[in-house]
């Protein structure tokens, strides 16, 4: 007998209970929606909900889902105004004041926390500020930041912030959630563009499931990702959200730390205070093409999490995911030593700076 069949229906109070589990980790006391499918889904419907033809955006741009969302906004007829910065750093806080006073008009703000395709990680409590005293509503991605570093989403003013389980928090990728503020709701409902009988409708789901008393499910839920998000949910309750921070913390550390003892390969993301907990990711010599030294790790260990970077960093950028499971000393052990083999360092050297990263980050 299979168990992942013929399981007793889920009911409307345990997706709720998942709802409100989801609630306290993003620290937020606005509607919590758990969306039936990949990030993707609440990222996209958030801003076809909230952005309004005719206004005008600030998509910041740090890697390559800055990029997908400025997409989705001019597909809105919205005035897109993009504030780029180079993938291996940072946006500030004073970038963005610069440009909304630039650019008064802006009433919506998109930005991504952390990047796990880059590696790097955004200043979000102090962006989050500038952008409410603006008076503009803020979407945030923290898909690959949620578990991994700190998420206050009200205590810092973020109005539509986006999660999903399959990074940090080491549940699954096909259930997602949105958390949204009342004044995100008041800009959905007063969009005359925004989705209705969708599934991109947050609408739908705020008339049909949350304002109905969350007594009766809209849709069959997709039971066996709601059981298992359920579960890492329990999982990081009983770990310690802290703990699993400063864990996956530890990892960037004693990843970055071992790298540069290594001595063949420097990290992207040059800052460690610019470096995302959940990946590190690493420029590869001239002559080393990202994708034969990924190729030449995963031949001695073809588990590890271990991959070059996409579409034009590829030949340049190689990614190690050190999230969820991941985030452990063994792993970052693991691929140091494969890095050493590789590329013909010595691994002592490396796993010692590893070693001492690690137990600072966890003590400090």
């Amino acid at each position: 007998m299979s168990p992942f069949l013929d399981l007793p229906p889920l009911s409307a109070a345990e997706f709720a209970a998942i709802e409100d589990q989801v609630a306290a980790l993003l620290h937020t006391s606005a509607d919590v929606i758990v969306t039936q499918g990949e990030a993707l889904l609440p990222l996209e419907a958030a801003i076809r909900g909230a952005a309004h033809p005719g206004s005008t955006a600030l998509n910041i741009v740090t890697g390559p889902y800055g990029q997908t969302f400025g997409n989705w906004l001019r597909s809105c007829g919205v005035e897109v105004v993009d504030l780029a910065v180079p993938f291996d750093s940072a946006v500030s806080a004073q970038q963005v004041a610069d440009a909304l006073a630039a650019h008064p008009a802006v009433d919506f703000v998109s930005l991504v926390h952390a990047e796990a395709a880059t590696g790097n990680t955004n200043p979000v409590a102090g962006i989050a500020a500038v952008v409410r005293e603006h008076g503009a509503l803020l979407m945030l991605d923290a898909v690959a930041s949620v578990a991994a570093e700190p998420l206050l989403t009200d205590e810092w003013g973020v109005d539509l912030c986006v999660i999903g389980g399959q990074k940090a928090m080491g549940g699954p990728a096909g259930v997602s959630a949105v958390s949204v503020s009342g004044r995100a709701w008041e800009r959905i409902a007063a969009n005359p563009a925004a989705p209705r009988r969708s599934y991109l409708s947050l609408l739908d789901w705020k008339e049909r499931w949350t304002d109905a008393g969350r007594t009766v499910l809209p849709h069959a839920p997709a039971q066996l990702e709601m059981l298992a998000l359920g579960a890492c949910l329990d999982r990081i309750t009983a770990d310690g959200l802290p703990a699993v921070i400063a864990r996956h913390r530890a990892a960037s550390a004693a990843t970055r730390a071992g790298v540069r003892a290594l001595g063949t390969l420097t990290p992207f993301v040059p800052e460690d205070a610019h470096a995302a907990p959940v990946a590190t990711t690493l420029r590869t010599p001239d002559g080393l093409p990202a994708t034969d030294l990924a190729a030449a790790v995963l031949r001695l260990d073809p588990a590890l999490p271990v991959q070059p970077g996409g579409g034009t960093l590829a030949a340049s950028m190689l990614r190690i995911n050190h999230y969820g499971p991941a985030a452990s000393l063994a792993t970052v052990h693991a691929c140091l030593t494969a890095l050493a083999t590789a590329t013909n360092a010595g691994a002592a050297p490396a796993l010692a700076a590893a070693d001492a990263a690690w137990t600072a980050t966890v003590r400090a």
